[in-house]
């Protein structure tokens, strides 16, 4: 079954869900640098949260009122804008469920992208998605960029995970609209019961051979812009094993990712393995939601 052709153009409109603390500092640049990319427009949205911020918890501890605290915020996002040279809309706002606020806005401005970052483990050095990140992936509908890295340049080593299944297809649909005219990875990870390498498996040319004509099949069921150029890696192992290894092998900028999929593994957010790899991967994350999971 064909899928129907994606858009062949960038979103127009991008929301930054910042908290206004250090951690979104690399996710207010990236956001910066693809609406110049792209000549899109930005909305910077802070759903205020008083522990974020030392003077905002200060003003809070002495019983200033809200339209005190969000002046206080407003004035540090401000301050954060300064120098970016872009054009951005603020938007402050309180409330309790941040994840759906953010939801609600995203889609009230007509926003095709919703980017956000991670915070960072100081002791162990890692960045590790929060709660507000995790549930962001469960209800947007949008495409939810998750920045880990610094931004300095667009976006050129991309890779695609695929298990072939229709939510796949749609973060590769998604990846080909996004960022056209890049060569695209699609990356797809295979194991053998019970074989530790394909090696010294005996049948293991006859199953690689077998997942290659998958890809091509699901190659040949997609219709991607012409201009979209896709090259194949498939390879034997767990999912996050093998991702992983390859993300830093080949200095990785961005990997894309469906929310549903054949295996747990690719249920991403949703089960301990996508949980895991998504802790792994050392670079930026795009996921996208599959249509029909939205409906």
């Amino acid at each position: 079954m064909s899928s129907s052709p994606a858009p062949s153009t960038p979103p127009a409109r991008l929301l930054l869900a910042t908290d206004l603390s250090a951690r979104c500092d690399r996710a207010l640049d990236r956001a910066a640098q693809l609406v110049g990319e792209w000549q899109a427009e930005l909305v910077v949205l802070n759903v205020l949260d008083v522990a974020a911020s030392p003077d905002l918890a200060l003003a809070w501890a002495t019983g200033q009122d809200d339209e005190h605290l969000l002046n206080i915020a407003r004035q540090q996002l401000a301050r954060d804008l300064v120098g970016l040279d872009i054009q951005a809309t603020m938007l402050i706002v309180r409330a309790r469920d941040a994840a759906g606020t953010i939801g609600d806005i995203a889609a009230s401005k007509g926003c095709g992208l919703v980017i956000t970052g991670v915070a960072r483990n100081e002791v162990f050095g890692r960045f590790l998605l929060g709660s507000t990140v995790k549930r962001l992936a469960r209800i947007l509908p949008q495409p939810l960029l998750v920045v880990r890295g610094r931004s300095r340049a667009p976006y050129q080593r991309i890779v695609v995970a695929t298990d072939f299944s229709d939510s796949s297809r749609e973060a590769l649909l998604a990846a080909a609209r996004i960022f056209p005219g890049r060569e695209l990875i699609l990356f797809h990870a295979f194991q053998i019961p019970l074989a530790e390498s394909t090696d010294d498996h005996p049948h293991a040319r006859l199953a690689h051979d077998i997942e290659q004509h998958k890809c091509a099949v699901f190659l040949a069921s997609t219709e991607l812009p012409p201009e979209v150029t896709v090259r194949a890696v498939i390879e034997h192992g767990a999912l996050e094993t093998t991702l992983t290894r390859y993300v830093r092998q080949h200095a990785t900028d961005l990997v894309v990712m469906g929310t549903h999929g054949r295996s747990g593994v690719m249920s991403i957010l949703l089960g301990s393995s996508a949980a895991v790899l998504l802790d792994r991967l050392p670079c930026d994350v795009l996921v996208v939601r599959e249509p029909r999971a939205i409906a």
